[in-house]
């Protein structure tokens, strides 16, 4: 009865206005009040945090873990299952697919004018998928595929689950803890807070390299003034299609059109094919933009504008990300509005949406058991190691070759195989080699073709009992050819 009357008071309290004291309000609300930083677990000295020794849950463990879910990472992943391993795909973001569906790029290759040579395997089944789905539309000028960079969100999932991978997205892979030159935990961090996943194959897919930087693998990174540009994609609404195509009909670009200090192929093959470039100078303005555009939809939008190119930031350092995240923004709003005013059927475009991140090109690559050349690209090189192909196509450092003679050259399973750790592998565009090669191999069906072929290696490590460095690369060969990738 006393409870009851009290119920009573403090409720007809509450209709009169009168506000409860203080300290009963607090009580009530105390599972609002912030824990703070327990400053004991640090030390503290010359503006230094030193980070004690403290316990981290053990979050899973498996035989092979990918870290990042781009083309490389998926590849990797499914690769690896179907070979026998028991596999977890671990990935930063809200969703799988990478470039593709962070940053807005839709087409995984786009290069296939008449004569291009296919390197099969887990990314032409991607493409294949996300048609069969009704997720894509036709390239431009060529036999390309332009996927539906949210559907492929869809399509990504579905590879996954199907496939019996674990999946882990919102993780963020921050250090690897490793002993006697092998890597026996990778610690991520989340909203369910810092963790460890033990495997006994790592492989590194996250575009930079950072598992190997994590472990002291040696890398090259060039100057940020020297790396090739970062990119913000944006998409728009309301392209009048019949209007805008009527107009590039009548004013078609080549690849001789494009600007800046580009270097095509020594026959100049590339010079009269189409392609989808856009280019406004505005001189009064101080303002240009020139790149691509992608797939125009029936309902008018356009979609994968790669039209703002900024040089001179470094993809590793935080700072960096930040300033060309803000200025890719500002700068696509200004393409925006010249592109209304200046291209035909785009004067009533408004924005669609900018992509979730950065395009980013060229970071770390590791120093690798094989470093890819510029000859090994453009020269149809041929390695005992072969673990795929990929076709002869060079898209950076202002060089340009499109792969229309047939020619191709053999990727080494060496470049995957950083120097000084027995259990990791490395995928996608932070695979060993310089320059040259690396705008071969930066290319997204180029990460599929290592990626697989790292997955595959991964597992037959495991069942064959032996390290990454000696694994049997006849045993590996096998199962890539088995699961269809052409090696020769």
């Amino acid at each position: 009865m006393k409870d009851y009357l009290n119920r009573c008071h403090r409720m007809i309290r509450r209709w009169a206005q009168i506000r409860e004291p203080d300290h009963k309000r607090r009580a009530k609300n105390k599972f609002l009040i912030k824990k703070k930083l327990n400053v004991s677990s640090f030390k503290i000295k010359k503006n230094k945090f030193y980070e004690c020794t403290r316990s981290l849950p053990l979050f899973a463990k498996c035989d092979v873990l990918v870290i990042g879910g781009g083309p490389a990472g998926i590849s990797a992943a499914l690769a690896a299952q179907r070979a026998g391993a028991q596999t977890i795909i671990m990935e930063r973001m809200g969703c799988f697919g990478g470039v593709i569906t962070t940053v807005g790029m839709e087409t995984i290759g786009w290069y296939r004018y008449e004569g291009c040579v296919e390197s099969n395997g887990i990314g032409i089944e991607m493409e294949r998928k996300a048609a069969e789905l009704g997720g894509t539309i036709k390239w431009p000028y060529n036999n390309s595929e332009c996927l539906d960079t949210e559907f492929f969100k869809i399509v990504s999932d579905d590879l996954i689950l199907s496939s019996g991978v674990r999946p882990l997205l919102h993780a963020y892979a921050v250090d690897a803890i490793t002993k006697n030159g092998k890597i026996i935990g990778v610690v991520f961090e989340s909203k369910s807070g810092r963790q460890v996943i033990q495997a006994e194959r790592v492989i590194d897919c996250t575009g930079d390299a950072d598992i190997a930087y994590f472990c002291g693998t040696p890398y090259k990174k060039n100057h940020k003034d020297d790396m090739m540009g970062t990119s913000m994609i944006f998409s728009v609404s309301g392209v009048k299609k019949e209007k805008f195509l009527q107009h590039v009909s009548q004013s078609p670009k080549t690849y001789k059109d494009w600007g800046g200090d580009w270097q095509h192929s020594d026959v100049g093959k590339e010079a009269e094919l189409k392609t989808p470039y856009i280019e406004v100078d505005l001189n009064k303005k101080n303002f240009r933009i020139e790149g691509t555009w992608s797939s125009i939809t029936d309902n008018g939008e356009g979609k994968n504008l790669n039209l703002i190119y900024l040089k001179g930031y470094d993809g590793t350092c935080v700072e960096d990300l930040t300033k060309a995240s803000m200025q890719g923004r500002k700068q696509c709003m200004d393409a925006l509005d010249t592109l209304k005013s200046h291209i035909p059927g785009f004067d009533e475009v408004t924005l669609r949406n900018f992509g979730m991140t950065l395009g980013i090109r060229d970071t770390r690559k590791i120093i690798g058991k094989y470093n890819l050349t510029e000859k090994d690209v453009t020269n149809e090189a041929r390695f005992k190691d072969s673990v795929g192909i990929f076709p002869e196509f060079v898209d950076g450092y202002n060089v340009l070759i499109l792969p229309t003679t047939g020619r191709y050259f053999q990727v080494p399973y060496g470049c995957l195989v950083p120097e000084n750790i027995d259990n990791l592998l490395v995928a996608g565009r932070c695979v060993a080699g310089d320059d040259v090669s690396h705008a071969a191999m930066r290319n997204m069906m180029a990460c599929t073709v290592t990626g697989q072929a790292a997955g595959v290696a991964a597992a037959i490590s495991l069942k064959c009992n032996q390290s990454i460095q000696e694994v049997d690369i006849k045993i590996i060969q096998q199962e890539l050819i088995n699961q269809g990738v052409r090696i020769e």
